[in-house]
């Protein structure tokens, strides 16, 4: 038996019962019986909740600047924002992430949350709006096609600077695998085939290497979050503001959230633009590619491990198969690369729904801010698993790496220098055709002597750029 009490509220289209001590209000209720999508309730993604929180802030201090909201009605907003901003009341947005309406259901949930707090800090019972209505007093100098979009840029650059420090802290890893495997000479590979000496440390090096641009680019990125439309209203023109209303609502964002919040240079532009969030996508979509190719590149690395590569041996998860005794797979690249593969599918999805701002409004933005927050969190927890259950704990297989120098036909490439290419070739194909070792062969046919090949070999002659023709001839 349902013993909830209700409350009745009304909008457009009628009356409609409300859970009596739900802060949510009509709109919420009727978003949340329209959308049951991807399960995924804005409750659960607390920094939408809190840009929501910032740009409601803002525009309430703006509104008592410019006289649309009375002091009383104003600082009674900023309270019930400052209690979302704290993490509270979060479990009052019980609506899909995915929903129609351009993300009107969203803004309004905000606006009546944050309404009925206000009236209770007021002193007013929840549904009193004609003490703080959301629509006239939360919502006041606002739209939803510029509240929401400003709601999702303030929610992004939360989520950027959240996600930077997963990034940093798999740098470091590498970094640190870079340093303990400078000593082991391996085999470097173009095209799956053999090609010249390295190191294994080089190999991590120029994993961090990779990483490391990305961390700029997505700064660079994040960067555009940071200009809205706030003021814009319903298409660009600000209607229904006062004048001077955008210029005071942007000054207080900045202050709230201590960042450089600009005015986007035009508002009917930017009122259906999305491109910040397409930018910040293929910054996210190029970071999985490269984090693709490091995971493949460690598997490849570790297979075996007696009939593979084996140069390095990664931690060892669980048992690699139901029917295959001893078998042991490399999860945590796999499960990465899957991650990956989500993250660029994403990007697409972004590229599709962005290509559908028709006239002044993108209504699919609730996809977008979806779609990109997955992508967010998808790589941070990916980040996190790769690092701690992978890469912190591999092992370089030292003896297996310098035998396949040894035996390499890879290193002839050291002899172009001094006994030129078409000599080296030769060198290489005899090698090749009769399986014995450059090493041998060089002496056998006179190109060299012992110490002079001895110095040619020697692993820091091979691993930088080095005038070896005057080593030897020293």
């Amino acid at each position: 038996m349902d013993n909830t009490k209700y409350r009745t509220e009304s909008d457009l289209l009628g009356a409609h019962d409300v859970p009596f001590d739900a802060y949510y209000g009509v709109q919420t209720s009727r978003a949340m019986e329209n959308f049951h999508i991807s399960g995924r309730l804005l409750s659960s993604f607390p920094n939408f909740i809190k840009g929501m929180a910032l740009t409601k802030k803002a525009a309430a201090i703006a509104n008592m600047e410019v006289g649309m909201i009375t002091p009383d009605q104003g600082n009674a907003i900023v309270w019930a924002c400052d209690q979302l901003l704290a993490g509270n009341y979060h479990d009052q947005f019980p609506i899909d992430m995915i929903q129609g309406g351009a993300g009107t259901s969203t803004n309004m949930a905000a606006n009546e949350v944050i309404a009925n707090l206000a009236l209770e800090h007021m002193g007013y019972k929840k549904g009193e709006y004609q003490y703080c209505s959301p629509n006239d007093v939360v919502n006041a100098s606002q739209s939803t096609n510029d509240a929401y979009p400003c709601a999702i840029h303030m929610a992004m650059f939360l989520e950027h600077e959240a996600f930077l420090p997963h990034l940093e802290k798999m740098i470091s890893a590498l970094k640190a695998k870079s340093e303990e495997f400078a000593h082991v000479i391996k085999m470097g590979r173009t095209q799956l085939q053999d090609a010249v000496p390295m190191t294994l440390g080089q190999t991590f090096g120029g994993f961090a290497a990779s990483l490391r641009g990305e961390v700029n680019n997505l700064n660079l990125a994040a960067r555009e979050f940071l200009t809205v439309n706030m003021g814009a209203t319903a298409i660009g023109t600000g209607i229904c503001s006062k004048p001077g209303y955008s210029e005071a609502c942007i000054k207080a964002l900045s202050h709230v959230t201590g960042w450089n919040i600009r005015l986007a240079d035009n508002l009917i532009e930017a009122t259906s633009a999305t491109s910040c969030m397409i930018q910040y996508s293929s910054a996210l979509k190029r970071l999985a590619l490269k984090v693709n190719k490091i995971c493949n590149d460690l598997r490849l690395l570790s297979s075996g491990p007696r009939c593979g590569l084996n140069e390095i041996h990664l931690p060892e998860r669980q048992p690699g198969s139901s029917i295959m005794p001893g078998k042991v797979n490399p999860v945590i690249p796999e499960v990465m690369n899957q991650v990956c593969y989500k993250v660029i599918g994403n990007d697409m999805t972004i590229t599709f729904a962005s290509d559908n701002g028709q006239l002044e409004l993108n209504v699919m933005e609730p996809v977008i801010a979806y779609t990109l927050f997955e992508s967010i969190h998808l790589l941070e927890n990916g980040l996190d698993t790769l690092r701690t259950l992978c890469i912190d704990g591999i092992r370089a297989n030292e003896e297996r790496c310098r035998q396949l120098v040894e035996h390499s036909i890879g290193i002839v490439t050291m002899l172009n220098p001094i006994i030129g290419y078409k000599q080296s070739t030769k060198i290489a194909k005899e090698a090749s055709e009769t399986g014995r070792g450059v090493y041998e062969l060089v002496l056998e046919h006179g190109l060299l002597t012992k110490e002079q090949l001895d110095k040619v070999l020697l692993p820091e002659n091979m691993l930088k750029p080095v005038d070896i023709k005057s080593k030897i001839e020293k």
